[in-house]
């Protein structure tokens, strides 16, 4: 029975960046999945996207946002972004306008029945929250979301 070779056995070791385990692009991944998976079932009973979730949170937040800017604040690709858009006016949770200054700038701005569901799943959203600051500690999230912001802005 013949067993694969790893990497280091094919002398590939001086190749490799870093071990997966302290990968950091996949230890944020890692974490963000760890955290989402509290949350999706949560949104699923509302029968929301992660995605739309980002969109309607931001415009109760920001009020009126153009989807330019909307795309950066919910890092949401433009043609993806296009698609949600459509699916959260349908549903009467947002409403899109054109600018009247720029008529090529679409504005967007939460709806009442999108408060409706901030009201309804921001409750839930907490609750989730509290868990996991009792779990991981209250200050070690302010601390990460810190440090998650600062790490934030080498990219800029």
């Amino acid at each position: 029975m013949s067993r694969q070779k790893s990497s280091a056995e094919h002398g590939q070791d001086a190749l490799l960046p870093h071990n997966t385990r302290r990968s950091l692009p996949i230890a944020l991944l890692r974490a963000r999945e760890a955290v989402m998976g509290h949350f999706r079932p949560m949104l699923a009973q509302h029968e929301i996207t992660e995605q739309q979730w980002r969109v309607i949170r931001i415009l109760a937040e920001t009020g009126q946002v153009d989807a330019t800017e909307m795309a950066e604040k919910a890092f949401i690709l433009a043609p993806s972004l296009t698609r949600i858009i459509r699916s959260l006016e349908e549903r009467g949770l947002i409403s899109k306008s054109k600018d009247a200054e720029d008529g090529r700038r679409v504005l967007l701005e939460i709806a009442p029945a999108g408060m409706k569901v901030i009201a309804e799943v921001g409750p839930e959203s907490r609750a989730i929250y509290a868990t996991l600051e009792a779990k991981y500690g209250k200050e070690r999230v302010e601390k990460l979301l810190d440090m998650l912001d600062d790490l934030a802005t080498l990219g800029v």
